[in-house]
């Protein structure tokens, strides 16, 4: 008989297990932000989204660091599996990614990024016609572009059920292809969406909290989240192998 955890459950044990490790986690998090956020801002100013041609232009260079993220992503996956499973960890572990089949997270992380893409190109559309429309194109546009970003926002929801244990399930079983570990994360949460979607629902106030700390609190919220994440994963497979 499966006893899969609590929400609130795995909550407790994502805080046991964080007791004393913060300080490596808010460091890990730091070096990516320092590293994403300039290079996302640098793009951000440079390319003119006025134009189709500096609209290609953003959306590709995001494209890339989008991939370079998914390495941060599987170097992140792997520091909380390492503190969770309570072995020795370093914010440095953020860079594993680099090392450990760097080309199935780029896969990966490729794959949702480009289903990601597809879903947002009425809103990247509707985007551009209301940066260089008049101001009753404007108001025109903007239920379109209202439901545009639902639509964004609901596709994105989608994938990060769907594909939540796809990076741990890269640590897990190095030996299978990015497909198949993409198929396996599908297979994994059938059942279980329903579940970490609460999760995901029942942090809400606690990033609102977070935000109006001009989002200092983030820095303590986001690896506490990341470790009830990894805490669902354990959770997830202990049971689903136990069949």
């Amino acid at each position: 008989m499966n006893t899969f955890k609590s929400s609130a459950e795995l909550k407790a044990s994502a805080k046991e297990c964080m007791f004393g490790h913060y300080g490596t986690a808010v460091g890990a998090l730091l070096i990516i932000m320092c590293i994403n956020g300039p290079l996302t801002g640098i793009t951000a100013l440079l390319v003119d989204l006025t134009s189709v041609t500096g609209t290609i232009i953003y959306y590709a260079i995001s494209f890339l660091l989008s991939l370079l993220s998914g390495l941060f992503t599987s170097g992140t996956t792997y520091l909380y599996l390492e503190i969770i499973c309570k072995r020795p960890a370093s914010a440095t572990d953020i860079f594993r990614g680099f090392s450990l089949c760097p080309d199935k997270a780029i896969l990966i992380q490729g794959f949702i990024t480009l289903i990601t893409y597809v879903a947002n190109i009425p809103m990247i559309v509707l985007n551009y016609k209301i940066l260089t429309g008049s101001e009753s194109e404007l108001l025109r546009l903007m239920l379109p572009y209202s439901l545009s970003l639902i639509f964004s926002g609901v596709v994105s929801v989608i994938l990060s059920l769907l594909y939540a244990q796809a990076f741990y399930l890269l640590h897990d079983f190095p030996q299978y292809s990015a497909k198949e570990l993409l198929a396996r994360s599908r297979h994994l949460m059938k059942g279980h969406k329903g579940r970490l979607f609460y999760i995901y629902v029942s942090f809400l106030p606690l990033i609102v909290v977070a935000m109006l700390s001009c989002g200092i609190g983030l820095l303590w919220l986001i690896p506490y989240m990341n470790a009830t994440q990894t805490e669902f994963f354990l959770d997830l497979i202990q049971n689903k192998s136990g069949n």
